[in-house]
């Protein structure tokens, strides 16, 4: 098991920025396969990002391609979501997920989660 921890939401304006952190207890972070999802209100939680436990492998949703960039440090267990040219629409809670499994979006199969950290893009 692993515990994490995200950080880093807030509030910004569309078209800002933000860089979300998730530190993971542990010394097998490097073992896991990281996940990002997001869940907005009313809605159920999506997939937004993955990325292998080598860092080698990247998988995004294709409504955040090109704008997010997902990032791990397995030095400091971290990984890392960096969020560009935020959307109204990306206005959610944002959660870190890991799994052992060489699975990457389907949620499903990732067993830790972080508490996770709200983001609001104000139009």
């Amino acid at each position: 098991q692993v515990q994490l921890a995200e950080s880093g939401g807030g509030l910004v304006q569309a078209g800002g920025s933000l860089r979300l952190s998730c530190a993971a207890s542990g010394r097998t972070f490097s073992s896991y396969t990281m996940g990002w999802f997001r869940q907005a209100p009313g809605k159920e939680r999506e997939f937004v990002a993955a990325i292998s436990w080598s860092g080698g492998s990247t998988y995004y949703a294709d409504s955040v391609k090109g704008r997010f960039t997902i990032s791990r440090d397995n030095a400091k267990n971290t990984v890392y979501l960096q969020m560009l040219s935020l959307k109204p629409e990306d206005t959610a809670v944002y959660y870190c997920a890991a799994t052992h499994l060489s699975i990457y979006s389907n949620q499903l199969y990732y067993n830790n989660w972080g508490q996770g950290t709200q983001v609001t893009v104000s139009s």
